[in-house]
């Protein structure tokens, strides 16, 4: 009797080894459905599916801020498609695209049927997308309806906050940015030309500080409740190494951050972020003469990191004008961001080569022969 018991008491002992096994092995995948944020392993796994990602910060020309690109008026279907397929002759395999929650929250379905021609049009180019739900970053009040036109020479000049230091201090409005961050992500967070979601850009920007800081920590419980098959992230950026930093690297699923410095540099922060452990993007980079392409994306390549530029063709954002520019600036003589002209012919045939070679794209067509349309 002794004998059978001690029989069923190994037997039991070795089902719940193999049963602890089992969960241990498929723990990250578990953890990265959760609403917990992913493991290491889970975000390796999900980085080596990817191929080296390459691209850039998108807003279409006719377009001078995300409103203006996102409302139906001015939503131009015709003019994604073509802008996207200069980034596909790039050899551009992904894009970062910012989102506003007064688009959203004036009508969803509406709005959630221009993501999906978005998409649409992003996978027909082979290009996944990155979208940006929240944003510090210029100018402070935004409203629906037309948009101010662009001021001539001035960088960004119509840029605009999402959602702005206003609704940022006060949170009995905050459950209408519940409802668009959460609308938008069940939406989509299944979709697979999706690649991810950051979550809230440069956060503290723009004398906000850390009066970001509560609303940040609320925008990753909102995503984290909606369980999205994509990673979470938010950046870090050239600010203060405070609170705000800190919460996000030790949030995000993939580590995520801005570097507009030379290769050196550029080299130095890539060294130290890779003792995080973690997937690593740069999802802003590029400002002529100090990180150029040539300068810098061979480091992103070496490192395996993701890298997207500021800026694909110069339309109504006018960033081929410096930070801090003056209404009324000429015209540079070399772009500060931006790759293309209007029509898709490159500001320098040169880079634009250094890019196909990295990518592993086609050749772009020479200065001497005709000019894409």
């Amino acid at each position: 009797m002794d004998d059978i018991m001690n029989s069923k008491l190994i037997v039991r002992v070795i089902f719940f080894l193999v049963a602890l096994a089992a969960c241990t092995a498929v723990g990250p995948a578990v953890r990265a459905k959760g609403t917990q944020r992913w493991s290491a392993a889970a975000a390796w796994k999900w980085y080596h599916r990817q191929s080296w990602l390459a691209g850039c910060n998108y807003i279409p020309s006719n377009a001078d801020n995300t409103l203006e690109m996102w409302q139906g008026a001015t939503f131009s279907p015709a003019i994604i498609h073509r802008e996207l397929g200069f980034a596909h002759r790039l050899g551009f395999n992904v894009i970062r695209v910012f989102l506003h929650y007064l688009v959203w929250n004036h009508n969803p379905a509406a709005m959630k049927q221009r993501m999906r021609t978005f998409l649409k049009i992003a996978s027909h180019e082979h290009i996944r997308v990155i979208f940006v739900l929240f944003d510090d970053c210029w100018k402070p009040v935004a409203h629906l309806g037309p948009q101010p036109q662009p001021i001539p020479g001035v960088h960004n000049s119509q840029w605009v906050q999402c959602p702005g230091p206003a609704m940022i201090s006060d949170r009995k409005q905050w459950p209408e940015l519940k409802a668009y961050e959460q609308g938008v992500i069940r939406a989509f967070g299944k979709d697979k030309r999706v690649l991810c979601w950051d979550i809230y850009n440069e956060a503290g920007n723009s004398g906000n500080g850390l009066k970001t800081l509560p609303l940040l920590k609320q925008t990753f419980r909102w995503a984290r409740a909606c369980q999205p098959r994509q990673p979470l992230t938010a950046c870090i950026w050239q600010g203060p190494k405070d609170a705000i930093r800190t919460f996000v690297l030790s949030h995000s699923d993939v580590i995520t951050f801005h570097n507009y410095s030379g290769p050196h540099n550029l080299q130095r922060e890539i060294t130290r972020l890779k003792r995080l452990h973690r997937p690593l993007i740069c999802t802003e980079y590029m400002r002529r003469p100090v990180s150029t392409f040539a300068k810098c994306m061979p480091v992103f390549k070496r490192n395996d990191v993701g890298c997207l530029n500021w800026g694909l063709t110069n339309g109504r954002t006018q960033t081929i004008y410096p930070w801090g520019s003056k209404p009324g600036t000429p015209p540079p003589a070399l772009w500060f961001h931006n790759i293309l002209h209007r029509d898709g012919s490159p500001f320098s045939v040169r880079e634009v080569h250094l890019i196909e070679r990295l990518t592993g794209a086609a050749m772009w067509p020479s200065e001497k022969q005709k000019k894409p349309t």
